[in-house]
C-alpha cells in the first residue's frame, strides 16, 4: 500500500492503541496459567494476532466475549508441531523458552526480518537447562525439544531483554524453586519491570529482582480456586509516542488511555517532549500537547530504542542539533533503523549522522515532502507520516501498510484528528 500525507493541522481527542508489549505478555501468562484469564482491551495488531495463534497451538482455547479475550488453559500442551511468530521479535524470543516446557518437539518459525535476526542465544542457553535445540546456524527455524529443567544460569542481556522475559515466564511455570538467573549487561530494563508486573497480575511466581543483575525464584505458591484472572492491556506508549510527536509538530491534540505510572520504557518520550519545549500538559486521564517553538534536545534511548523513529521526526523540526544515545540498539530491528532513518529522512533534507553509539540529527526549517519507503518497518512508516504533517509538500510512503505489525489504526487515527491521508493499494 502507498500512503500520501498532505501537510495538515491536527485537532481533537484520540484514544491510545493497546500495548502489544502488554498484550503479548498477557497471552503468554494466560497460557502458562492453569485456569481462565479474561483480558480486557485486547490488541489486534499483527504481532498480537501472532501471539493469540501461538497460544492456541500450544494448547490454550480462546474466544471473544463483549470485546474481551477469554483464555482457558491448563498449561503448555501443544496441539501442533510448529508455531509461527510472524514478524514479532518479542513473540519468538518470549515463546521459545515457553515452548520448551513441553516434551514435544516443536519447530519455531517466523517471517520477514526475523529470518535474519540472530537466535544463537537459544543455542547457547537452552541446552544448559536440559533443552535440545537445533537451528540454522543461529537463525530460524528453531527446533526445540524439552522439557526445560530450571538451573542456576548466567545469560547475556545486552542484545535484548526479550530473551530474559521468556526465561522468567518458563521458570515460573516449571517450578524453579531456589533457582537464579544471573544477567550481564541487561538492556531495556523497564520491559523486565513490565514482565514482572504481568506475572504478578496473573498470580504467577515472581522472582526477586536483585538490581537487574539476578532474578531469584522462591518457593512456588500454587494458585488456588476457580476464579478467573482479569487483566487489562495498557495503552501503548510506543504507538502513542507517534501521536504525541504529531501533536507537538502539528497539533494541538489530546491523547487518552495512557498510564503515566506505566513501567513501559517508551513512557520516556515525555522527557524528550518536555526537553524540546513542546506545549504539554500531563494529567492522569489525558495528555494535552501542542506546538511551540521547538529546540534541539539530548536524549538517551538505550533502554527505549523504539523511540528513535518518533524522536527523529521530532528532532527534524527542532532548531539546532539533537543527539540521541543508544543507536547501537537499532541493528536488529525490522530494518537496520539507524541506516534506514538516515536514508529516508535524508530524502526530506534532514541530515542525520552516526557516530559510535550516537545519532545526531540537524533540525531544518524546511522538511521537504518526498517519496520515501518504510523498508517494511512499521515504525519507519509512522515516523515518515508524522514528518509529512508539517513538510513542505506531500509525503508519499511506500509499503505503508507495515504499520499493521503494531498499530493498524494509525492512519485512521491521524485522519480522525484532521490529517489529509490518501491510501492507494499497490497494483
Amino acid at each position: 500500500m502507498i500512503v500520501t500525507v498532505t501537510p495538515s493541522i491536527l485537532r481533537g481527542n484520540i484514544q491510545a492503541p493497546a500495548s502489544k508489549s502488554s498484550m503479548q505478555r498477557a497471552c503468554a501468562a494466560a497460557l502458562i496459567l492453569n485456569g481462565t484469564s479474561v483480558i480486557s482491551n485486547p490488541g489486534h495488531s499483527n504481532d498480537d494476532r501472532a501471539a493469540m495463534d501461538i497460544i492456541q497451538k500450544l494448547g490454550a482455547v480462546i474466544k471473544f466475549e463483549d470485546d474481551k479475550l477469554v483464555v482457558q488453559s491448563s498449561g503448555v500442551k501443544p496441539v501442533a508441531e510448529s508455531i509461527d511468530c510472524g514478524e514479532s521479535g518479542l513473540s519468538i524470543r518470549m515463546f521459545t523458552p515457553i515452548v520448551a516446557l513441553s516434551k514435544s518437539t516443536i519447530t519455531v518459525t517466523g517471517s520477514g526480518s526475523l529470518g535474519s535476526r540472530p537466535m544463537d542465544f537459544f543455542d547457547q542457553v537452552l541446552p544448559q537447562v536440559g533443552v535440545t535445540v537445533r537451528s540454522a546456524g543461529g537463525r530460524l527455524p528453531l527446533v526445540i525439544e524439552g522439557p526445560i529443567i530450571p538451573q542456576d544460569i548466567s545469560i547475556d542481556g545486552s542484545l535484548s531483554s526479550q530473551f530474559l522475559t521468556g526465561l522468567l515466564m518458563a521458570y515460573a511455570s516449571a517450578g524453579a524453586d531456589g533457582k537464579t538467573i544471573s544477567v550481564n549487561g541487561l538492556k531495556s530494563k523497564p520491559y523486565i519491570d513490565l514482565t514482572l508486573k504481568v506475572m504478578e497480575s496473573f498470580g504467577l511466581p515472581v522472582p526477586v529482582n536483585h538490581n537487574y543483575e539476578s532474578f531469584q525464584f522462591g518457593e512456588t505458591v500454587v494458585r488456588n480456586g476457580p476464579e478467573a484472572v482479569h487483566y487489562t492491556v495498557e495503552g501503548d506508549w510506543s504507538g502513542a509516542a507517534f501521536l504525541l510527536v504529531a501533536g507537538a509538530v502539528a497539533g494541538p491534540i489530546t491523547v487518552h488511555g495512557l498510564d503515566v505510572f506505566s513501567t513501559q520504557a517508551d513512557k520516556a518520550v515525555l522527557q524528550a517532549l518536555m526537553s524540546c519545549g513542546a506545549a504539554i500538559s500531563v494529567q492522569p486521564e489525558k495528555i494535552e500537547i501542542g506546538p511551540m517553538p521547538l529546540k534541539a534536545f539530548h536524549f538517551n534511548a538505550t533502554d527505549c530504542p523504539d523511540l528513535f523513529p518518533p524522536l527523529v521526526a521530532l528532532a527534524a523540526f527542532c532548531e539546532g542539533t539533537t543527539v540521541i544515545e543508544g543507536a547501537g540498539r537499532l541493528t536488529h530491528k525490522e530494518s537496520n533503523r539507524a541506516l534506514t532513518l538516515q536514508e529516508e529522512f535524508g530524502k526530506m533534507g534532514v541530515e542525520i549522522s552516526l557516530q559510535d553509539d550516537l545519532m545526531i540529527i540537524r533540525g531544518t526549517k524546511i522538511v521537504k515532502g518526498a517519496d520515501v519507503h518504510s523498508h517494511h518497518d512499521h515504525r519507519i512508516a509512522m515516523a515518515c507520516a508524522v514528518a509529512g504533517l508539517r513538510a513542505e509538500g506531500e509525503m508519499t510512503i511506500g509499503d505503508a501498510d507495515a504499520i499493521n505489525k503494531s498499530y493498524p489504526d494509525f492512519y485512521q487515527h491521524l485522519s480522525e484528528l484532521g490529517a489529509t491521508i490518501v491510501k492507494k493499494v499497490n497494483a
